[in-house]
């Protein structure tokens, strides 16, 4: 059994989903385990992780818009707000999202379905570089 370990650093310009997928393809390519697991965890309480289409953008916007709905920025609703207002809504979109998702590798590909992509989902409005941690492990 080989396992490996990278850190992948994602930039997000604001709010919303930034896509991953060829980056963690390289990285599971580069291991030659041929079956196995990757592991993908977001080390940040204000981001989450998400399995989601890639190939309309309508996707990506009508998301935001519903979770904008979900946690809106209002100052009147909430307590926490230690580093602006969108603060709290963005620790309240990330305990209803994820921070860790698992893909199946087989063939040494990760195991997606056509219209399948791994995205950063940021919940903040200004840029952040987020450390996601990819681990697989396999034969």
């Amino acid at each position: 059994m080989k396992q490996a370990i990278h850190h992948l650093s994602v930039k997000a310009r604001t709010r919303g989903l930034v896509e991953f997928t060829d980056e963690a393809r390289r990285f599971v390519a580069a291991q030659h385990i041929d079956t196995g697991l990757l592991t993908l965890f977001c080390r940040h309480t204000s981001a989450s992780l998400l399995i989601q289409e890639n190939a309309d953008p309508s996707v990506q916007r009508d998301l935001e818009r519903y979770f904008a709905n979900l946690a809106p920025e209002d100052e009147q609703r909430y307590e926490h707000d230690a580093e602006g207002p969108d603060d709290m809504p963005a620790h309240l979109r990330t305990a209803l999202t994820q921070v860790q998702l698992s893909v199946p590798v087989e063939h040494g590909q990760m195991v997606l379905g056509t219209w399948q992509g791994l995205y950063l989902f940021e919940h903040r409005r200004h840029a952040q570089h987020r450390d996601i941690v990819l681990h697989l492990i396999g034969e």
